[in-house]
C-alpha cells in the first residue's frame, strides 16, 4: 500500500498531484496570473504643415480685400475691414433642474468650435425661475485667428444650408458698429454633433465682430465671405 502523505508543518496535507504552497497553505481558487499585453504608444495628432492657411483666410487676402477696396475706395489698405473674432454663446435653461446639462452643452460646443469653452453664470438670484446667484446657466467660446476662419467656413458652407426651411440671414441684424449676430435653433446642424447621441437639441448664438465702422461696410464684408443674406 502507498504511504500516506505526511501533513506539512503548521498546515493541512496537500491534495494529491498539487504542490504545497509556501507556509504549508495551498493557494485555493487562484490560477496563474495572466500577463498583460504591453500598451503601444498612442499616435500623436499629425502636425499641420508650416504653410497651412484656412480657406476663408486665403479668400479674404486674395478676393475680399480687393473687392472692399474697389467698392469703398479706401485711402489706405489698413482701413479695409476684417473679421476680428467670433463669439459663440449657448444658453441652457434646463440647467436649473439638472447641472449636467451645462457640462453636456460645454462638451458639444467644444466639438463645434475646436476650442474649450467656458461656462457662464448668473449674476443675481431670481426666485421665480429658481435661479441662484453664481449658478451655471450656459457656455460660450471666443474664436480668433485660424480657428475663427475654420469655424466660419463650416458655418457658411455646411451648417446654414442644413437649417430647416432656411431662407437666408437677416441683413438688418447689425448693431450699428459693424457687428453681426444670428441665432440657430438646433446645434445639430453642425457635422461634429452626432444626432443619435445627444439628449436634446440646443440653440446657440453666433456673433461676428468686425472692424468695420458702419453696418454697410460690415454687411458687404460678410457678403463677400458668402454669407447668405436675404434679398
Amino acid at each position: 500500500m502507498a504511504e500516506k502523505e505526511k501533513p506539512q508543518k503548521g498546515g493541512k496535507p496537500a491534495a494529491a498531484g498539487q504542490a504545497p504552497a509556501k507556509g504549508g497553505k495551498a493557494a485555493a481558487g487562484k490560477g496563474p496570473r495572466e500577463a498583460k499585453a504591453p500598451k503601444g504608444p498612442s499616435e500623436p495628432p499629425k502636425p499641420r504643415p508650416k504653410d497651412y492657411k484656412p480657406r476663408m483666410k486665403t479668400l479674404y487676402e486674395k478676393v475680399v480685400r480687393e473687392a472692399m477696396l474697389k467698392k469703398f475706395a479706401y485711402a489706405n489698405v489698413m482701413q479695409i475691414p476684417r473679421i476680428e473674432k467670433i463669439v459663440i454663446n449657448m444658453g441652457v435653461g434646463e440647467a436649473v433642474n439638472d447641472r449636467k446639462k451645462v457640462d453636456s452643452a460645454q462638451a458639444d460646443l467644444a466639438m463645434i468650435a475646436g476650442q474649450k469653452p467656458v461656462q457662464t453664470h448668473s449674476t443675481k438670484s431670481i426666485a421665480t425661475f429658481k435661479v441662484r446667484e453664481g449658478m451655471a446657466l450656459g457656455t460660450k467660446v471666443t474664436l480668433r485667428g485660424d480657428r475663427m476662419y475654420e469655424f466660419l467656413d463650416r458655418f457658411v458652407t455646411i451648417a446654414l444650408p442644413r437649417v430647416k426651411d432656411f431662407r437666408g440671414l437677416n441683413p438688418k441684424s447689425f448693431d450699428g458698429r459693424g457687428n453681426f449676430a444670428c441665432g440657430l435653433k438646433e446645434h445639430v446642424v453642425f457635422p461634429e454633433i452626432d444626432y443619435d447621441r445627444i439628449e436634446q437639441p440646443l440653440g446657440l448664438d453666433v456673433i461676428v465682430c468686425t472692424s468695420a465702422k458702419t453696418d454697410d461696410e460690415a454687411r458687404e464684408l460678410l457678403r463677400n465671405f458668402n454669407f447668405p443674406f436675404r434679398t
